[in-house]
This record gives C-alpha cells, structure tokens and sequence, in this order.
C-alpha cells in the first residue's frame, strides 16, 4: 500500500471528484487510448475500476486524516495500465485540485 500524506486532511469527497474530472484525460493522454476508468465514491472509499477489462477494482483510496491510503489490486501488479494509473495518482496536482499540498509518498 501507498500512502500520500498532506499538510490538510484529505476530503474524501473532494478528491472523487477532482479524479472524476482530471484521471481519465489523464490516461487518455499518457497511453493514447480510449480506456475509461469508474470512479466511485463508496462510503468513506474512492474506487478506480474498469469492469470491461478487469475484476474488481484498481485501486482503492482511503483517507485517514492527512494520509491518503492507496491501496492497489494485487491481481494486476505488472499491469501497464495499473502502472500508469498509478503514475497519474503520484504525479497529480491534488494540492490545487483537492484541497491538499503533498508533502511525502512512501510504500509501494
């Protein structure tokens, strides 16, 4: 698991909607292709999913006051497009987008 930490508490809600809007452009633009990924609030959880190719979710975002937890789905580890979804998460600018400034990421 990874986790992001911030200087502000994560949003949990705020976050599913900036992910709503910025990650599957995101993807489209860093792989060149129409994959569309879900994106689900579910309770105090973020789900990242795409049915179509894949069982079960992704990755799934938990907030814990100012630590994001990412955990990712141990079926696709390899996965090329796992890969870069992760990219997109680490690289995303949610410090203007979702209410926090990253300060550390650790794990894996």
């Amino acid at each position: 698991m990874k986790i992001i930490t911030a200087d502000t508490n994560w949003d949990i809600h705020q976050l599913a909607q900036t992910l709503q809007l910025k990650l599957n452009p995101l993807f489209r633009e860093a792989r060149l292709t129409d994959i569309e990924f879900d994106v689900v609030e579910n309770g105090d959880a973020i789900e990242i999913a795409q049915p179509e190719l894949y069982e079960g979710y992704l990755f799934r975002l938990t907030a814990e006051g100012n630590q994001l937890h990412v955990a990712k789905s141990e079926h696709y580890v390899d996965d090329v497009n796992l890969l870069t979804l992760m990219s997109i998460l680490e690289t995303l600018q949610m410090g203007s987008m979702a209410g926090a400034d990253i300060i550390y990421i650790s794990g894996e």
